[in-house]
This record gives structure tokens, sequence and C-alpha cells, in this order.
């Protein structure tokens, strides 16, 4: 819900705040207060058309804040976040609540910004936050259930889990059934390209199938060829480390080797090692240390040996291989792994685009099976919603004879389409017949704001269990009418209050009795300012007495207020 509503610069307020709590919140004032400014205000936090003529004479820009509390998992949270906006988490009542901020400015030039959770955003993305936060119904402006797809969705919802179940089902086919079509589809429009890149992918893998590459191959060849390339450098350098550890078994005479010299320092160093054991410990790593150089030697010796004698003969062998690779990863990757996974990829796209009779037949029966199911099951879903609209339509005329529109009756329009869509097979369109005998027109057409507004009201008192948003707000919906319907108009708004938050705009008393919290809009003797404070319940009366008569001090209108006040908590 809103906890809070800032309004600067906007209109006739200079600087307002607005606290509201749950339940029904009536807005009240003189004619001129500046009562609309506060829906005005609301409307800028929806994304609506920013108006510099909106902005207070005198004033550079006008700003429109709200503070929102909802559950940690509403999507209006969602939004914010993928948004880049902060949203704050705290537990109350044992339940995670979510604080959202919203703000918009409108310069007196007619620029506009938005922010989002403290994160400037473009306006249509807070007019998305804000569409999941609050419906508002005004007397030109009703910006909730107007739209098919908010129509459909509303019926949806009050069909309950049975749509729903048959619903996932059929969604789940729809898109198998997509799929398929458009593999045939695709099999008989791209006839001849399919033929022409299977072609191209057949002549490719035998290329590579000719050359048989390994995985690794390449960089393996790379490291073997620079090895024989330099074949008789690395056993020349072989056999000098191993002659300067060890000498040489070609010596006519032996030479200084460092196998030798360590040999010398262990002999000199083991005769006097018993006399100190620090000296010990030096002859034992010097030990080590001719092992080691020994093993060394040995090892280069092998080395050496063990060089290929027909380093020419496989070298040529290996770069003819690297060039039988090379042309490979100069078509189909970088290297050798990449071609092998291109292949991979090439067999299976060419395994499609080979016709296979046998596989064109079974997805035709697929085909033709998901579409007789699909159409069972949107008959299924067409039946369901017809019926959920006869009971919507009842419920909804009832509660517009009770709002002084007792020949008025609402009519839920679904009728079967052609065509598979993601909702089924059917179009869904609300209409209002004013009169028994007179045609079903669509909402909004042949409908003043006052009664547009009563039959968004009705229509909100009826889904309000199943297809909520957190605030709703109506401007002036009592226009028009008065006493008993008035009464009438009051009571279901109150109905409304007990699963949502309401905000109204309102000149009715009968309607202002019902508030959970009544809001005041003053304007100064001069006209030029105005002012919004919440009123205690004394000053509820009072209110209520000017509402009824005019004027604030007759005692029988103050009387009357609290008569309203008793039978509107009785």
């Amino acid at each position: 819900m809103i906890e809070e509503i800032h309004i600067h610069d906007l209109g006739v307020i200079t600087d307002a705040v607005l606290p509201l709590g749950p339940g029904l919140s009536i807005l009240s004032g003189e004619t001129g207060a500046g009562k609309t400014m506060v829906v005005t205000a609301l409307g800028m936090l929806l994304g609506n058309r920013a108006d510099a003529g909106a902005v207070r004479s005198g004033s550079g820009k006008a700003l429109a804040e709200a503070t929102v509390m909802v559950p940690a998992t509403h999507g209006a949270v969602d939004l914010v976040e993928e948004a880049g906006g902060v949203v704050d988490v705290e537990t109350v009542n044992g339940r995670d609540e979510a604080q959202i901020l919203l703000s918009r400015t409108v310069s007196a030039e007619g620029r506009s910004r938005a922010h989002v959770g403290g994160r400037s955003a473009p306006v249509g993305t807070l007019g998305a936050v804000g569409e999941t936060l609050v419906a508002v119904h005004g007397q030109s402006d009703q910006l909730r259930l107007k739209s098919s797809v908010a129509q459909r969705k509303a019926l949806d919802e009050y069909a309950g889990a049975a749509l729903a179940k048959e619903l996932t089902a059929y969604r789940a086919k729809l898109a198998r059934y997509r799929t398929i079509v458009a593999t045939l589809r695709e099999i008989k429009e791209n006839m001849r390209e399919r033929a022409l890149e299977a072609q191209s992918l057949t002549t490719a893998l035998e290329e590579i199938d000719a050359v048989e590459p390994i995985s690794g191959e390449d960089l393996q060849l790379d490291a073997e060829s620079e090895k024989l390339t330099n074949l008789e450098a690395l056993r020349s350098a072989a056999l000098t480390a191993q002659a300067a550890l060890s000498g040489t078994d070609t010596d006519d005479e032996p030479t200084a080797n460092a196998v030798a010299l360590l040999s010398l320092a262990q002999q000199a160093l083991d005769h006097e090692s018993d006399a100190d054991a620090d000296l010990a410990e030096l002859a034992t790593r010097v030990r080590e240390l001719t092992v080691v150089a020994a093993d060394v030697a040995a090892d280069l010796s092998g080395y050496a040996s063990g060089l290929d004698e027909d380093g020419p003969a496989r070298l040529a062998q290996v770069e003819q291989r690297r060039n039988a690779l090379r042309s490979l990863t100069r078509k189909y990757g970088t290297t050798i792994d990449e071609v092998i996974e291109w292949a991979d990829t090439a067999r299976g796209r060419l395994s499609d685009l080979v016709d296979d009779p046998q596989r064109d037949e079974e997805l035709r029966s697929e085909a033709h099976a998901l579409h007789q199911e699909l159409l069972e099951r949107s008959q299924t879903m067409l039946g369901i919603r017809r019926k959920t609209a006869e009971k919507l339509s009842r419920a909804v005329s009832k509660e517009l004879t009770a709002l002084a529109m007792p020949n008025a009756s609402l009519v839920v329009s679904v009728e079967p389409i052609d065509q598979f869509t993601e909702h089924g097979r059917d179009e869904i369109e609300f209409r209002l017949a004013p009169h028994p005998d007179a045609k079903p027109r669509p909402l909004g057409k042949g409908a003043s704001g006052g009664e547009l507004s009563r039959i968004m009201l009705s229509l909100e008192v009826v889904l309000s269990e199943v297809d909520p948003v957190p605030t709703f707000v109506f401007d002036e919906v009592d226009s028009g009418v008065g006493g008993k319907a008035a009464v009438e108009i009051g009571r279901r708004l109150k109905m409304l209050a007990k699963n949502v938050q309401v905000l109204v705009v309102t000149h009715l008393p009968q309607v202002a009795a019902f508030a959970d919290h009544h809001v005041l809009v003053t304007k100064s003797s001069d006209s030029t300012v105005s002012d919004v404070r919440v009123l205690t319940d004394e000053e509820r009366v009072v209110e209520l007495a000017r509402m009824l008569a005019g004027h604030e001090n007759s005692e029988a209108a103050r009387e009357h207020a609290r008569e309203l006040l008793r039978d509107a908590t009785a």
C-alpha cells in the first residue's frame, strides 16, 4: 500500500505530505481546493504524460513522491531491482515487507525525470512499476480493465484453478505444435537452400574425415616439429652438459668434471666428519649433490642417445601432417578441437537437412494429433470462460443496481476465433448495456465519467478477492448520484477496502462517512495555496457538516453528520 505521498509545487499545492493508511481513505475539500492534484500526482507516478501547465506558477518544477510498502515477493520488487533501484526489506509482524520509493519531477519547460528505488530510470519503467501498485479510475481516465489484455486477465483470474490448469497444459502443447509446424514449413519452403547447405556440409565433412584429426593433435605436432628442427643443437647441448658433469668415455686422460670434483670434496669431508657434527652434516649434503649430479649426467646421456637418428625423415612426416591439419583450421576453426566440434555440429545439422520420409511422416502425424488436442482444450477453455463470464456479469450487474444504475448490466463477451493464441481460441470483451433494450457497447463508450467510475468500482469489488492491486484510486466515483445510491457507493468502497487500500476523491458526505481516514484539502484565503491534512474524529464531523449544508456551523448539519458516521460503522 502507499504509506505516504509528497507533493511539491504542483498546481495550488506548494508542499504537502499526505500520510495514508490501510483501508478506505477519503479526500474532500472545497471545489478548486486542489483535490485533483493528488490524483494528478499519482498519475505522474504511473508514467502519465507530463503536463508543464501543472507546475505551480513561479516554480521551476513540480515533484511527486510516494513511499510504498509491499510484500517482499511482490512483482514490483523485481522490476525496481532490474532497473538498478534499491529496495529496503524489513520484517513486520513476521512477514518480509519491501519499501519502494518512487518519484517524478516535471519542469516548467516540460522536461520530466523519473526515479525508481532512488535510481534514475526511464518514465516507462516508472509506469511499469506503478501499474503493479496502483489502479486509477478517474473522471476522464480509467487506467485499468479497459484494455482487452486486462479484461482477459481479470476473467481468467476470476475463473480460478480449473482454467489455470487447462491453460498451462494448452500452452505446453501449443509450444510443441508451433515448433513442428515451423520445422515442416522450413522443409517445404527452403528445399533448394537446404539441399545446397547439405551438399556443402557433406563436402566439408568428407574433407575433415579424410584427414581424421585427433583432439589436441595440432599442439602435439607443433611441439614435435620444434624439437626435430633443433635436433643437432639439442644433442650437442646434452652431451656438453653430460661431459661437464661426469666427463666422457672417449677421453684419453681424465678431465675435471662436476662428479669427480664433488667426489674429492666428499672424501675430504668424510675423513674428518667424525670430529664435528656440523661438518658431518655438510658431508652428507655434499654426498647428496654427488648422487644428484651423477643421476643427471646419466639422464643426459640417455636423452642424447634417445634422440631420433631418423630426425629429417620424421620431420618431413610431421610437417606434412601439420599442413593437412592447417588446411582444416583455416576453414573450420582456429584449433583442431574447434574443427572437431564444428564437424559434430555439422553432422547434426546435416541429419536435419537430409530428407527423411519416415521422420517427415512422424512430424506430420504428431502435428495432427497436437492440433486435435489443442482444439479440444481450447473448446474446454471457451466453455469455462463463458460460464465464468455469466457469473461475473451477474455479480457486476447486481452491484450496478445498488449504485444507481438499476437498468445497466455488464456483458462479458467470449467469442471463438479461427487461430490459436497463447490464451486459446477466443476473444474477450467487457461491454456495458445501459438498459435491457440497448445494444451492449465497449466500456468507455456511451457512459459518462461518473458512470464509468461506478462500473469500474463494481468490477473491482467483484474481482478484488482474485485479482487485486495494492491500491485503488477513484476520482469522484459518486458523480451524478446522491441519497441511497451514495450510501451504497460508500458501502461498496468500504467492502473493496477490506482487501486493498482505497483512496477516493468525493463531494458526498454519505461516501465520506465510510472512511477509515479522512483527508481534507483546504485553500488559503487568497486562493493561491492549498494544504493537506488528516482529520480527527471531531474534525470529520465538521467537514461532513460542511459537505451536507455548505457550512460547518450548522448544528443540525453536525448532528446529521454524526448520524451518517454512526450508520457507516453500524
